[in-house]
């Protein structure tokens, strides 16, 4: 059992930081702010604590949904995968073809105020759709997967979550040269893309 738990954990480890890893709004919020050392501690706890939030709610809700109706397994299980695949897809096309300007910068407008910076982050974590796509039901859904060991998983997910965005916030000093090469962020997307499609394909089969 204890292997079963942290083989399911270490999978939510590596699911939630390939999906947290790519370039982003937020990630380059978090960096600039690191980099200036504005507000550093109140962002990171922002998105850490976030993330944990929609993580849990995933999955718990999607958990129960399907424990109530085991045929939902299925549907959940051939959407998550879809989205995954696509997702996988997007990654790889930014490393064939990365966009304009895609390296972080530091640079750009500086937050006047802690509380400025904390409702910045507010906005940019919780007015995102996206992150009900990844955290909520693209996380639930693979926890679900996992039966029994689901939380195992959901908790590796929270721990990239706030590993992530603490290397990101307080080392970001060290990291902006690095993720200032847009070569750095396309060697994350090939990371991303080939994690995201292997696990498509897996939920697929499954269903």
């Amino acid at each position: 059992m204890n292997h079963g738990i942290t083989t399911a954990a270490l999978a939510g480890f590596g699911t939630g930081l390939s999906l947290i890893v790519a370039i982003g709004a937020q990630n380059a919020f978090v960096l600039r702010q690191g980099a200036r050392r504005q507000a550093v501690l109140p962002v990171v706890a922002i998105c850490a604590v976030s993330d944990a939030a929609l993580i849990a709610l995933g999955v718990a809700g999607v958990g129960a949904f399907v424990t109530a109706w085991p045929a939902a397994l299925t549907a959940v299980a051939v959407a998550g995968g879809a989205f995954l695949i696509c997702y996988g897809i997007l990654a790889a096309r930014r490393v064939l073809r990365p966009a304009p300007g895609a390296a972080l910068s530091a640079s750009g407008a500086a937050v006047g105020s802690a509380r400025g910076a904390v409702l910045t982050c507010l906005a940019m974590t919780w007015l995102n759709p996206h992150v009900y796509l990844d955290t909520v039901l693209l996380v639930g859904s693979l926890a679900a997967d996992r039966g029994d060991l689901r939380w195992a998983f959901g908790i590796g997910a929270v721990l990239a979550s706030l590993i992530w965005f603490s290397a990101l916030g307080y080392g970001a000093r060290l990291l902006t040269g690095l993720l200032a090469r847009p070569g750095a962020w396309r060697v994350l997307d090939g990371l991303v893309a080939a994690t995201m499609v292997t696990l498509g394909g897996l939920l697929l089969v499954r269903a």
